[in-house]
């Protein structure tokens, strides 16, 4: 196994705001290896995109602050570097693709000359020569049709798709190590999303870069992934690779987004919700913060009372679960349960 690129440990991030402390992110702990694709999936709130920004120092200060935790990335704490040297790393080392690409482009600049901005920041004495055959070159891997001629187009000129492609190859623009990836098919049509999910895959093919995908789709993750992190009311409840997480999920939470999802091949009139609402992150309830909506939990007193650890299942092999009765689960299978192949069905 490979030492990881990215190395974040028992991560805090807090918002103070009028109404008291909001614990986004409360201690969290993982690791991202060269060349994979590491899925963090949750509900809206559950902190999967606050815990990338803060590492990147794109969360407002204040009301935010990292309370605590490291971020090792090559031998260096991206939580203990100075504004100027995060600014070297963002855009180099590791690049950000935000999920709504029309505030992310300047409407006022054309593409090609935002692209080369991005090269230009860290690579001043490249030639613009040189830059604009770079450009032309991203537009083209990215899949941007006619990229000589739509170099000097308007963001408002390219369709939500296109937007979309344009900042994925501006993430790329200078081989980052580690590209991050947030709702990257938000507000996209299906057939779009899977165009853009199509460049993705290209992209990495071509960049090996690492990736980490944040998305409350699991259909993405079960095409995309390698690793999965689940993460409900700030912290991380199940982790593991695609396979074993679709295949043996061992937390009720996995189990219910899974299968509050539609599937094409069964008949169901209705949808299944997880009942009830994601906890207050300013008054998380007391031991487990999932056992309110818990299927599993059914007011044993240890879930009310004892905050499960991330501990290893399944006979030790590479898949973690915080919950106390993990065990309970194996053979209760999601809808997803079935082989995943090429995606779930």
């Amino acid at each position: 196994m490979p030492d990881p690129i990215l190395s974040i440990r028992d991560l805090v991030v807090e918002f103070k705001t009028e109404d008291g402390v909001v614990h986004a992110v409360d201690g969290i702990s993982y690791d991202v290896f060269p060349g994979e694709t590491l899925g963090i999936v949750g509900e809206s709130g559950s902190g999967k995109s606050v815990s990338t920004l803060s590492i990147l120092g794109l969360i407002p200060q204040p009301p935010g602050r990292v309370a605590s935790g490291t971020a090792m990335f090559k031998g260096k704490d991206l939580l203990k570097l100075k504004k100027r040297e995060l600014r070297s790393f963002r855009g180099d080392e590791v690049a950000m693709i935000f999920q709504d690409p029309m505030t992310s482009l300047n409407p006022v600049l054309k593409i090609g000359f935002q692209l080369g901005e991005a090269i230009k920041t860290h690579y001043p004495k490249q030639p613009n020569a040189k830059v604009k055959e770079r450009v032309i070159d991203l537009l083209r891997l990215v899949g941007v049709p006619n990229p000589d001629s739509r170099y000097d187009n308007y963001p408002h000129e390219f369709s939500g798709g296109m937007r979309q492609r344009a900042m994925i190859a501006m993430g790329i623009a200078n081989s980052p190590s580690l590209l991050i990836a947030d709702e990257p098919t938000t507000a996209l049509d299906v057939t779009i999303q899977a165009q853009v999910l199509e460049v993705l895959k290209t992209v990495q093919q071509e960049t090996n870069a690492a990736t980490i995908l944040i998305t409350h789709d699991l259909g993405i993750v079960a095409e995309l992934c390698d690793r999965v992190l689940v993460m409900y009311a700030g912290r991380i409840v199940e982790s593991g690779d695609v396979h074993t997480i679709f295949q043996n999920p061992r937390h009720p939470y996995t189990i219910g987004l899974m299968d509050s999802l539609p599937k094409l091949t069964e008949d169901e009139e209705w949808l299944r919700p997880i009942p009830g609402q994601p906890p207050s992150l300013i008054n998380r309830p007391p031991g487990c913060a999932f056992h309110p909506r818990c299927f599993l939990s059914q007011g044993r007193l240890r879930c009310r009372e004892e905050v499960p650890s991330l501990r290893a299942v399944d006979g030790g092999r590479d898949h973690y679960a915080a919950c106390h009765f993990a065990e309970e689960l194996v053979g209760h299978h999601s809808k997803f349960s079935e082989p995943v192949a090429g995606g779930v069905a």
